[in-house]
């Protein structure tokens, strides 16, 4: 994890006295150690029923272990993804920690904590921007950037549960771009659950002429 001073400082912003804890895990430097010591004292700040989760020193090291591997797994990695997770962390309004799994999933904010509008009202700004008579003012330029991916011609011309979930699923990852603090690239293209291709000519008269040869009683 990188900038791990200031990754603490995000986690703790009111420095709460955090007693220095060996986080016990191999091959982990200093600063990410620090890290994970910090965002725990929050954690146990924030969920009074914390020891649910980690009733022991024993488990609270194991917890640490495990949420660093967590974090390298998911690419959690900067300051605004930890500040996201802290802050569902606090709007959550249960008294028990939540697993890796969940804290992760809050580390990836919705695009309306961005300041950006929300998937349904994105989707309908690329559809009438995809117009060609459109004067196309774009309110993010992440909505931009997923309406161009998506395409104009299929913006106008798929049935909307297609054109939806093809904005939506390159508009959920121009979101992460920005959140990540990422420029805004091309995204690669969903691969189709099955791919056909078109036989040839000659294959298909061969094909054609096999079956009436055997519709007949004779041989291919």
């Amino acid at each position: 994890m990188k900038s791990a001073h200031q990754l603490a400082v995000a986690i703790n912003p009111n420095n709460v006295p955090v007693t220095p804890q060996p986080a016990k895990v191999t091959n982990i430097d200093k600063g990410t150690a620090e890290v994970v010591n910090s965002l725990f004292k929050q954690l146990q700040a924030i969920f009074p029923a914390w020891k649910q989760a980690w009733p022991d020193d024993a488990a609270l090291d194991a917890a640490k272990k495990s949420w660093i591997k967590g974090f390298m797994a998911a690419g959690i990695t900067s300051i605004e993804q930890i500040r996201f997770g802290v802050q569902q962390c606090r709007a959550s309004g249960t008294p028990f920690a939540p697993s890796i799994g969940q804290f992760i999933k809050w580390c990836e904010p919705t695009a309306e904590m961005l300041g950006l509008p929300s998937a349904d009202k994105a989707y309908a700004e690329a559809c009438r921007n995809a117009h060609p008579s459109a004067d196309r003012h774009w309110t993010h330029a992440a909505v931009m950037h997923a309406a161009n991916e998506t395409g104009f011609y299929n913006l106008n011309t798929l049935k909307e549960d297609e054109s939806k979930k093809l904005f939506n699923r390159n508009y959920d990852i121009a979101c992460r771009m920005v959140a990540k603090g990422e420029p805004l690239k091309e995204i690669p293209k969903a691969l189709p659950s099955e791919v056909s291709v078109p036989a040839k000519p000659e294959t298909v008269n061969r094909e054609l002429a096999k079956m009436r040869a055997m519709l007949k009683g004779g041989r291919a």
